[in-house]
């Protein structure tokens, strides 16, 4: 016993004060999972429209340097513990958006992504007269406000015609559809002043073109790593 104790004294006397967890590699910080969420649609559900199959809540997580050398180093991965929970559905509108957190357990560190208004354009929003858009606005709002996650980062819906009206093609009146597309839009940024960040991927896709986009109106393998750029660095913020 003697011996044990002479040790023990020693090693504290080595160590100078240092944790012996932290010298075990044991530090809670290193313990800590940070778990990323995605809800909405194929903003964020868009591997099935690239070779790859991959996502920007994939891309996030854990680059792929191969692919995008550029972003190497920059995913949650290469700044500790990390893991996705892909919760986000190709063709979701607001009214589906309950389903997807359905027995949700939100981790004790995490962040949500959430993209969802596109689909609600495309079923007649994009030509409301104000109603639709006044229900859109109240479901989102209640989805956000009963998360059980906090930051919420929520994406703006963006525009697959770049801006351009030669590229219109929904059988709208162009200016009624930015119109509305605006307004939804808006609704987004004050809903997510509430209850988090957010990010405009209105204005970034508009800096674009039309690699970005396959099927019309979804993300392609480029679209998803900037749909992953945009989101980026308030992810890491929150890191």
């Amino acid at each position: 016993m003697a011996s044990f104790q002479t040790t023990r004294r020693q090693l504290i006397q080595v160590l100078g004060g240092t944790s012996l967890l932290t010298l075990l590699g044991c530090n809670q910080q290193a313990q800590t999972m940070l778990t990323l969420y995605t809800f909405g649609d194929s903003i964020l559900d868009c591997g099935r429209y690239n070779e790859f199959g991959l996502h920007p809540g994939q891309l996030l997580v854990q680059n792929d340097d191969r692919l995008f050398p550029e972003f190497q180093g920059q995913d949650l991965a290469s700044h500790g513990s990390a893991q996705l929970e892909h919760c986000a559905r190709d063709g979701a509108t607001v009214a589906s958006l309950p389903g997807q957190a359905v027995g949700l357990r939100a981790e004790e560190k995490a962040i949500a992504l959430l993209t969802v208004g596109g689909n609600d354009l495309l079923r007649g929003l994009i030509q409301d007269a104000g109603a639709g858009m006044t229900t859109y606005t109240n479901a989102l709002d209640d989805f956000v406000q009963q998360l059980p996650i906090r930051p919420v980062l929520l994406g703006s819906v963006y525009d697959p015609t770049l801006g351009d009206d030669r590229r219109n093609f929904l059988g709208v009146e162009a200016a009624i559809a930015r119109e509305n597309l605006q307004q939804m839009n808006t609704s987004i940024q004050d809903i997510a002043s509430r209850y988090g960040q957010f990010v405009d991927l209105h204005a970034h896709f508009l800096k674009g073109d039309p690699s970005w986009f396959t099927a019309t109106i979804e993300p392609s393998l480029r679209g998803a790593s900037e749909v992953r750029r945009a989101f980026l660095p308030y992810v890491m913020n929150y890191i």
